[in-house]
């Protein structure tokens, strides 16, 4: 990529490699305050707090999304910003859903003109895609925000951080409270270093809240609202077992991968989404584990119902849980002790001693691309629209011993394992294997000598796209000179790709 600057984000680090860039010399970015013992932090009319912050036009503000589509703060927030005259303000959310589509007439009115995000999806992706911000957006993983809060590469001023329960102090936490959703990891790089954090939250509860996920020393004001929003929206997008038969045929052949790998042993560690795919793989790695007896140590990921099971049935000692995908992964994080709550700096930053990506032994992960070189993308579609992001799919596929790709072959008439992808998000060097309904195909020499005589197909990736192309046609991408309307960074703050206008 021959991109030195971009308007809007600033001068370009070109990735060069997972690990090859080392970080600056620079300390946690944490701000000095002092508190009074009459302060008093609780307030009900959120354009009075929002005036006491300081917050102004060209400010930087944070959200996370632990409500997913059942968020109602970031609406809150905004609506007040609006009737304050407040604008041209950066969105630094965690993740962006459906229930966040009212963004666009924000940035029509000139309210946002910029996103800071990890994933994103609905008309906001869209209206990105098209250009209708007047800001490049940033899009990073899990661990790269986190990196970049405490590096101070992405600067909040105020960070409004929804809680299900609070207590007149500023001790929070997402696991209590008449709208409790689960882990609050995602805010807790943003409570750790903006200049001004803001507690919102429904419920108040008697000082000290039993069991804070983020302590009164890091909250400056609290905010009481009607309601954070709706815990029933966090199940979005699909959390069950596919019932399709090819990728039911996938999931088994990943399954069986995994086994002859060798990392299918006592003490395995195992990451993976909340596709039909992914869950499907986790039903017949369980299928294996219990043949064989074997104990895991633990799991990790957006936290469903089905890998709630896995550890209540004993396959799994512990679950790291930086967000919960279903209500049964609130319960289980309320009552399991071996159920840990984590931040997504220690989910996955790579910039501190040890993330906990880099203890996982295997990853399942999905994609909407492949290239012949295992590059992935899962930030467009094939028309080049932003559909998705990295959130957590290049954090773990850097860490794993063994990160899987599983997709099918074709879909929607298109193909998906081809030449040339239209974005890259995941490196191939982080993939060691793509398993479609064809076979598998292998990145990895190691692996490869460990299955020589495996019964498992082996192909070339190259063999599957030229299937692929058999089947659908040779799909060419026009180079586009289009204004850069999102820019893609990898983990470590250097520059994957671009997303160009559509």
């Amino acid at each position: 990529m021959n991109i030195d600057y971009i308007k809007d984000y600033g001068e370009v680090i070109a990735f060069n490699g997972a690990f090859s860039l080392k970080p600056k010399e620079k300390s946690l970015k944490k701000h000095i305050k002092l508190s009074n013992p009459t302060d008093n932090k609780v307030y009900t009319n959120v354009k009075e707090l929002i005036k006491k912050t300081g917050l102004k036009s060209g400010d930087t503000i944070s959200f996370h999304h632990h409500l997913r589509n059942g968020d109602k703060v970031v609406g809150i927030i905004l609506q007040a910003c609006e009737e304050l005259g407040i604008n041209d303000l950066k969105l630094a959310i965690s993740a962006i859903f459906p229930t966040h589509d009212f963004l666009v007439e924000y940035a029509k009115k000139g309210i946002i003109t910029q996103i800071d995000t990890n994933y994103c999806t609905g008309k906001v992706a869209n209206a990105i895609s098209r250009g209708e911000f007047k800001k490049v957006a940033i899009f990073r993983t899990h661990g790269g925000r986190a990196r970049a809060i405490y590096a101070g590469d992405l600067e909040i001023d105020v960070a409004f951080i929804a809680a299900s329960a609070t207590d007149n102090a500023g001790n929070i936490n997402g696991t209590m409270g008449k709208n409790a959703f689960g882990s609050i990891g995602y805010a807790m790089p943003d409570a750790d270093c903006a200049k001004v954090s803001v507690a919102v939250s429904d419920t108040i509860y008697p000082y000290p809240l039993s069991n804070p996920s983020i302590t009164q020393d890091k909250i400056d004001y609290i905010l009481m609202v009607d309601e954070i929003g709706d815990p029933n929206g966090i199940k979005s997008g699909t959390t069950d077992i596919t019932k399709d038969p090819i990728q039911l045929k996938i999931a088994k052949t990943t399954a069986n991968l995994i086994d002859e790998s060798g990392l299918l042993k006592d003490g395995f560690s195992f990451q993976t989404g909340a596709g039909g795919i992914s869950l499907a793989s986790a039903h017949y790695v369980k299928e294996i584990m219990k043949e064989k007896n074997i104990k895991g140590s633990f799991i990790m990921g957006g936290i469903t119902a089905y890998l709630v099971s896995l550890y209540n049935e004993g396959y799994f000692n512990n679950i790291f849980d930086v967000q919960g995908f279903d209500l049964e992964a609130l319960k289980s994080l309320q009552t399991n002790p071996n159920h840990y709550e984590v931040s997504s700096s220690l989910y996955a930053n790579i910039h501190t001693s040890s993330p906990i990506v880099n203890r996982l032994d295997c990853v399942v992960l999905g994609a909407t691309e492949v290239d012949t070189n295992f590059n992935t993308n899962v930030m467009t579609s094939s028309n080049g629209y932003i559909m998705g992001g990295s959130g957590g799919h290049s954090d773990a596929a850097a860490g794993a011993k063994l990160a899987i790709i599983t997709t099918n072959l074709i879909r929607t008439r298109k193909a998906i394992v081809k030449e040339k992808i239209n974005s890259i998000t995941t490196p191939g060097e982080s993939i060691n294997a793509l398993v479609c309904e064809y076979g598998i195909a292998l990145n990895d020499k190691t692996l490869a000598k460990t299955l020589k005589n495996s019964r498992l197909k082996i192909l070339d990736i190259k063999d599957l796209a030229s299937i692929a192309n058999d089947i659908c046609g040779v799909c060419e991408y026009e180079k586009s000179n289009k204004r850069i309307v999102a820019v893609v960074e990898y983990r470590d703050g250097s520059v994957i790709d671009v997303i160009r206008q559509v």
